[in-house]
């Protein structure tokens, strides 16, 4: 059954619980934990501490991502890419904060499961029997558990995926209950809601500013409310945040008022206060339901980083990689490669960090980046929809004021682990400026040329009969936006090369367009039944399975009787049977006949070797490998001029 996603619904809020409050839905189970660490547990410090996480669960959470960042939706989609495709056509410099916020949004994919894994089996400890389980023991089943979530990513989540919203709604209820079964410990815990508390715990308690890097845990799932908009729907989303927001200020509320019993006491590292509110009897379903919700939540995780991948490959921020679609559901995907790297990241942050109080010192350093690009982007989403410049402004200042505090307050964890998502974040925002400058670089070489000036010569070597025929129908991939124009080496494969005779000369060109989810095409008959350009308008969401896509079109040109595909030669013409197709992939490598500065020289080194582990150009546009042709051809992108050359006459 399919859900009508902008429409409010009973179903669609269950999905909404299952897929997209899984990270900001477990921080429960060590935000509090954060916060208290070793320090005496004191009024100021438990009132303060929940006044902090409130006013950031409204803030942050609520206006800047439920309120104001949902209305840039995509036609329906969201995420750091979607909004970036919204504002690129107005300001091209606009991609520096798409590459930068999609690299801090993966790197925190690789932190996210193993710090919700490792608190929720932790709790264990909470029972008598398992006190004494050893942290080596702890890392083994949190290792197991995470292997088994990255091995069934290729089978799909369809079928699993109907179980996460109903496990969801157990989780946040429960979260709510239990916080409601403890506030009347100490009602003072109300205070919180006053901002005055969060101000005085940050202004007056020793270091109290780098508590912020403690309470920004309780928002890093806020990105993911925007990137699951497509999945979800707006009005799902805002709906059920409520309850969600309820549930977790109840369970915060709870937490803060059976510490505020413990004045004066340092609780024991091995302690977490969101297991210690459990009774006893519950304490193993509670880690068993903690346990199941913090795999929903690196699953929520590991797809949107699938999703975000595709996404940048299509905007051409990332190399062509393998894509599969496991299952029929829209939006359902998976990537191998980056399964593998989500994978091996995971294993080595369990490994380095072991216990989950030293993962959250690494915890929420990237995130933080990646909410400032989103902020840059809307700011500019606004500007583009002529919002009055005083609203945008008091936006900035808002958001800029929250997250550079929050920022400042988490490069203390750099040197406490928050160096490993620094370092990850790096190495793939390198991966795409590499991929969008060699781009740029290219473009400097490829030339282009009227089509119709070569028309006549082309038209002349397709009767010439003295040259053998090479195939019926030749199909050229072109990067011409023009359609009047073609480049200058499909020309030369043509003509010069090694002349290539065909009945029908194609070519084809696919325009990645701004809209998600657009397939659309048209079709130009240049010389009816002997040059025929036809242009796909794919959205950056969709798959380039042009080999399909192409004969789809064929088809209907045939239908309506636009071209003739049939064979010319004789025996094979009066039996109606259909000429062969022959795609032509023009493969660069870079000739040594290049004189290019240091930095560029480096960018295109470093283009070169990803795409030798990249998929060739033939996969990336889903074309049978049988059907085609490569042809490679040297790029020079800056001829060498300074040769000098003299030649000796001999007498």
């Amino acid at each position: 059954m399919r859900i009508d996603i902008n429409r409010i619904s009973l179903a669609g809020l269950l999905v909404a619980l299952g897929i997209i409050y899984g990270d900001i839905g477990t921080s429960p189970l060590y935000v509090f934990k954060a916060i208290v660490g070793d320090k005496p547990v004191s009024d100021l410090l438990v009132i303060g501490g929940i006044s902090c996480i409130i006013w950031t669960l409204t803030l942050q959470t609520t206006i800047k991502y439920v309120i104001l960042t949902l209305r840039a939706d995509n036609k329906g989609e969201g995420g750091i890419f979607s909004l970036y495709a919204l504002v690129r056509r107005h300001a091209k410099w606009a991609v520096i904060f798409g590459m930068i916020g999609g690299a801090a949004l993966l790197a925190d994919g690789i932190i996210t499961p193993p710090i919700t894994v490792t608190s929720a089996i932790e709790g264990l400890r909470t029972l008598e029997v398992f006190k004494d389980l050893s942290q080596w023991t702890i890392v083994k089943i949190v290792l197991t558990i995470i292997s088994g979530l990255f091995i069934v990513q290729q089978f799909g989540t369809v079928s699993i995926g109907k179980l996460f919203g109903p496990i969801m709604l157990i989780w946040f209820s429960m979260l709510g209950i239990l916080g409601m079964s403890h506030i009347a410990d100490d009602l003072s815990v109300f205070k919180a809601f006053s901002p005055h508390y969060a101000i005085q715990l940050l202004i007056t308690y020793p270091h109290g500013f780098m508590i912020l890097g403690a309470v920004f845990l309780c928002t890093t799932g806020a990105e993911a409310l925007y990137s699951d908009l497509g999945h979800c729907g707006k009005g799902n989303i805002r709906l059920s945040w409520i309850f969600v927001k309820c549930c977790l200020i109840l369970n915060y509320l709870g937490q803060g008022a059976w510490l505020l019993t413990q004045r004066g006491q340092i609780i024991p590292k091995d302690q977490n206060p969101f297991f210690t509110i459990m009774p006893e009897w519950f304490v193993i379903f509670g880690v068993l339901i903690a346990t199941l919700a913090s795999i929903i939540a690196s699953q929520a995780l590991i797809s949107g980083s699938f999703t975000l991948i595709s996404e940048a490959m299509r905007l051409n921020l990332w190399p062509k990689l393998k894509i599969n679609y496991p299952t029929e559901m829209r939006g359902q995907l998976y990537i191998p490669g980056i399964n593998t790297m989500l994978f091996v990241g995971c294993v080595a942050i369990v490994l380095i960090f072991k216990e989950s109080s030293a993962m959250e010192a690494a915890y929420g350093l990237s995130i933080t980046i990646c909410m400032l690009m989103t902020s840059c982007l809307f700011a500019f989403y606004l500007y583009t929809r002529r919002v009055r410049l005083s609203l945008i402004l008091i936006y900035l200042i808002i958001y800029f004021t929250i997250e550079f505090s929050f920022l400042f307050a988490n490069l203390v964890k750099f040197m406490h682990g928050g160096y490993v998502t620094v370092i990850v974040a790096g190495i793939l925002f390198l991966v795409m400026i590499v991929w969008f400058k060699s781009r740029k670089i290219k473009n400097r070489y490829v030339e282009f040329v009227r089509l119709e000036d070569h028309l006549p010569v082309i038209q002349e070597l397709s009767n010439d009969t003295t040259i053998p025929k090479y195939a019926t129908h030749l199909v050229y991939m072109s990067s011409a936006d023009n359609p009047k124009e073609i480049e200058h080496k499909i020309i030369y494969s043509i003509l010069n090369k090694k002349p290539k005779r065909a009945d029908i000369y194609w070519f084809v060109h696919v325009d990645v367009v701004d809209e998600p989810y657009l397939s659309e095409y048209s079709v130009q008959t240049i010389i009816p039944n002997e040059v025929i350009r036809v242009e796909f308008r794919l959205g950056f969401k969709v798959e380039q399975r042009i080999n399909l896509m192409f004969r789809m079109v064929v088809e209907d040109m045939v239908r309506n009787k636009e071209v003739n595909i049939t064979s010319r030669y004789e025996s094979l013409s009066k039996n109606n049977v259909v000429g062969d197709f022959q795609f032509i992939v023009m493969e660069k490598f870079l000739s040594h006949d290049n004189d290019l500065p240091l930095y560029e020289r480096l960018v295109m080194r470093m283009y070169f070797f990803l795409k030798k582990i990249s998929l060739s150009e033939e996969r990336g546009f889903g074309l049978d490998s049988s059907y085609v042709t490569i042809e490679k051809y040297p790029l020079v992108v800056a001829p060498v001029t300074n040769l000098q050359l003299r030649r000796i006459i001999h007498s």
